[in-house]
C-alpha cells in the first residue's frame, strides 16, 4: 500500500518575479557585501580550467 502523495507541480516563476524577490531579500538584509572566494583551496583541475578560460580571453 502506497502512502505517497501525488506529485505537485508548482507554478513556474518568471525571471522578473525571481529578480524582484532577490532584490526584496537583499534590501531586507541591508544589502550585505558578499566576499568573493579567495581561491586559496582550489584543486589543480580548477586552476587549469580557470587558466584555460583566461587564455582564450574569458574572464571568470
Amino acid at each position: 500500500m502506497s502512502t505517497a502523495s501525488p506529485p505537485s507541480r508548482p507554478e513556474p516563476v518568471t525571471f522578473e518575479e525571481f529578480a524582484a524577490d532577490i532584490a526584496r531579500r537583499r534590501a531586507a538584509t541591508g544589502e550585505p557585501e558578499m566576499p568573493r572566494n579567495s581561491g586559496k583551496r582550489r584543486t589543480p583541475s580548477k586552476k587549469a580550467l580557470l587558466a584555460a578560460i583566461e587564455a582564450v580571453g574569458g574572464k571568470w
